[in-house]
C-alpha cells in the first residue's frame, strides 16, 4: 500500500512527484493541472502525504501506513492545509488566512504544505494576495495549486510554479480502481467508467447510485426528442430540472446535517425562538449553503452538458466510421441503435456545429451570470 495507489493511469506524474518527495529540497511551489476527473486533488494530497511521511528512508516516503500519511489523506494533519471552495470563488479573506498559515513552522513534519484545490476560482486581486508568499515562501513551506489548465492561473503565479500535468485516465484503469477500492462489480464498473468518460468521482457515483444512472440516461436521450421549437423548450426545462434534482439530492441531507451540528455546538434550545446571537450564525450558515447550492447546480448543469456532448460525440464517431474512419468505441453503447439512426439523418459538419453550440452554453453558464434556463432554451433551439 502507498499514497499513490488511487492515482490510476497517471504513472508519469506519480514518478515525478515520488522523486520530488524523495528529495531533501523539493521545489517550493507546484501547479497540478488536468481535466475534471483526472484526480488533481488526489494527486495533491498524495504528494503532500509523501512530503510529510514519517519514514526516514527517502525511497519509502509516501508509505500510506504511517500516522502522517493517514492524517494527510484524511484531511486532519496539522501541517497540511487544504482549501477548496464550494462557493463561486475563493475570497481574499481565505487567501490571507492561508498566507498567515504558511508563515508557521511545521509542528511535527519536515514541511508545512498548503494545497489550494481551486486555484482557478480566485479573482486576480485574490491571486495577488498569494503572489508574495509563493515568490518568497518560508524555508519549510511548500505550495501546491490545482487548476484545470495552466491558462486558468495568472501567469505571474504560473511562472513561479513547477508544472505537473495529469491526463484523463483510461476507462480500464478507472474501472479497475472502482473494483479494487469500492468493491463494485466489474461489469458495472466498466459501464460506469465509460459513461463518466473516465471521471473517477462521477464513475463512482454512477456505479453506486441507480438514480444517478437514470438521470444521466434521460439527459443523453434529449437530442432524440428535439423535433420542433416547442419540444426544444421542453427539453431545456427538463435539463434544468434534472440537473437541479441531481444537485439537490447531494445537498439537502448535507445542509440539514450541518445545521443540526451547528445548533448542537451552540447549545441551542430544542424548542422556541433562537437567541439573536445564534440566529445570526444560523443565517450565515444558510447564506453559505445557498452559495454552495448555486455553484453545485452550475457544476451539475456543466456535467449534464458534458453528458449531452457524449451523445453528439458518439454520433460523430458513427458518421466518420461510415465515411471510412477508424472505428472507436461509443460512450453510450446501449444507445447504439438510436445513435445510428440519428447519425444517418445528419452530417459530420452539422454534428460539429451542434457540439460547438453545447460548448458555448457551457462557457456561458460557468463564467457569466446568464439565466441557465434561457441559455439552454436558446441552445436547444439551435440543435434542431
Amino acid at each position: 500500500m502507498s499514497v499513490w495507489d488511487d492515482l490510476q493511469g497517471q504513472e508519469p506524474v506519480v514518478e515525478q512527484l515520488r522523486r520530488a518527495a524523495s528529495s531533501d529540497a523539493p521545489t517550493h511551489a507546484w501547479l497540478v493541472t488536468g481535466p475534471p476527473g483526472s484526480g488533481r486533488s488526489n494527486a495533491a494530497k498524495a504528494f503532500a502525504a509523501a512530503l510529510v511521511c514519517e519514514r526516514p528512508e527517502l525511497a519509502e516516503r509516501g508509505c500510506g501506513e504511517c500516522h502522517a500519511c493517514h492524517t494527510t489523506l484524511a484531511g486532519t494533519n496539522a501541517d497540511v492545509a487544504f482549501i477548496a471552495t464550494e462557493k463561486t470563488t475563493i475570497t481574499i479573506a481565505e487567501a490571507r488566512e492561508l498566507v498567515t498559515k504558511a508563515q508557521d513552522r511545521p509542528s511535527s513534519s519536515r514541511w508545512r504544505v498548503i494545497i489550494v484545490g481551486d486555484a482557478d476560482r480566485m479573482a486576480e486581486r485574490t491571486t495577488n494576495v498569494l503572489l508574495k508568499a509563493i515568490e518568497e515562501p518560508p524555508p519549510r513551506t511548500i505550495w501546491i495549486l490545482c487548476a484545470p489548465s495552466p491558462a486558468d492561473v495568472l501567469v505571474t503565479i504560473r511562472s513561479r510554479c513547477r508544472a505537473v500535468g495529469l491526463r484523463v485516465p483510461p476507462v480500464a484503469d478507472v474501472a479497475a480502481l472502482l473494483v479494487r477500492r469500492d468493491g463494485v462489480d466489474p461489469r458495472m464498473a466498466d459501464l460506469a467508467a465509460r459513461a463518466a468518460q473516465s471521471h473517477v468521482g462521477i464513475a463512482r457515483r454512477l456505479a453506486r447510485d441507480e438514480g444517478a444512472r437514470t438521470r444521466r440516461q434521460e439527459i443523453v436521450k434529449l437530442p432524440l426528442t428535439l423535433v420542433d421549437v416547442t419540444a426544444a423548450v421542453r427539453a431545456a426545462a427538463a435539463l434544468v430540472e434534472l440537473a437541479t434534482a441531481e444537485a439537490n439530492s447531494s445537498n439537502e441531507e448535507r445542509d440539514a446535517a450541518e445545521k443540526e451540528s451547528l445548533l448542537r455546538s451552540l447549545g441551542a434550545p430544542q424548542t422556541g425562538t433562537l437567541p439573536p446571537s445564534m440566529r445570526s450564525q444560523v443565517r450565515a450558515l444558510e447564506e453559505d449553503q445557498k452559495r454552495r447550492s448555486k455553484r453545485s447546480i452550475t457544476d451539475t448543469l456543466d456535467r449534464a452538458l458534458t453528458d449531452l456532448l457524449s451523445f453528439y460525440r458518439d454520433a460523430l464517431v458513427l458518421q466518420l466510421s461510415r465515411a471510412g474512419g477508424d472505428a472507436v468505441e461509443l460512450v453510450n453503447e446501449s444507445l447504439r441503435t438510436e445513435l445510428a439512426h440519428f447519425a444517418a439523418r445528419s452530417t459530420p459538419e452539422t454534428t460539429l456545429a451542434r457540439m460547438d453550440a453545447v460548448n458555448t452554453v457551457r462557457r456561458r453558464i460557468t463564467t457569466t451570470n446568464v439565466a441557465p434556463l434561457l441559455a439552454l432554451e436558446a441552445m436547444a433551439v439551435s440543435l434542431l
